[in-house]
């Protein structure tokens, strides 16, 4: 008799993360109507629709960081690429952030903001100018390639994962990420997150991961 095959365990489902901090940790920059919104509404479209387009296929077996590597540039696959970059692009988000106050660098991290920027303020400096220029909807990042930070940013679902860099930090400059509380107003959102909610500690994390 033929042996018989490993029964292959199902993934679950994608589920919405929880956000690491109550819906008013994050006032007066963010305010608790706008993160309701924006996780409880937007980031859970993302995910369900994620759900859908992969029920049934091979697709369901993957994490979300592979199945976002997988789609990328797949014009077959376009629909579920923006929908899972999007799941995971806001979960890195919300850890991005933290209600905690100060800048909580580990001296790996604080070492290569040093011999890259010449310090945190221009470090700053960059990462918003970046997250204000974005034409139209899309993410700035803080990211480790090669050894060295690179602050970048892209456009609509896209992020440094499909480039084969590691993710630090990244700021949602989606309209819908600030439109309840600044209107058209980017550049005052965004020099207020880089300034007091940025989560240094989570970035030091990261680059440890990577071995960094």
């Amino acid at each position: 008799m033929p042996a018989a095959q490993p029964v292959r365990e199902i993934r679950p489902a994608h589920e919405l993360p929880e956000l690491p901090y109550d819906d008013d940790a994050l006032e007066p920059v963010i305010s608790a109507k706008t993160l309701a919104l924006h996780h409880g509404k937007h980031h859970k479209a993302y995910v369900d629709r994620v759900n859908e387009l992969t029920k049934g296929t091979e697709l369901a077996q993957l994490a979300l960081d592979e199945l976002v590597v997988k789609t990328a540039n797949s014009s077959p696959h376009s629909e579920l690429f923006n929908n899972a970059a999007q799941a995971w692009n806001h979960d890195f988000y919300w850890r991005s952030l933290t209600p905690e106050k100060g800048d909580h660098l580990s001296p790996a991290l604080g070492a290569l903001v040093k011999s890259g920027f010449g310090g945190l303020t221009a470090l700053k400096d960059q990462l918003a100018q970046a997250a204000v220029k974005q034409f139209g909807s899309g993410w700035a990042w803080l990211a480790l390639e090669g050894g060295k930070l690179k602050v970048m940013s892209t456009g609509d679902a896209e992020n440094p994962l499909v480039t084969g860099l590691t993710p630090l930090l990244t700021i949602d400059v989606w309209e819908h990420a600030y439109y309840v509380d600044y209107q058209n107003r980017r550049p005052e959102y965004v020099r207020a997150v880089v300034e007091t909610l940025l989560n240094w500690k989570f970035a030091s994390a990261n680059l440890e991961a990577a071995g960094g």
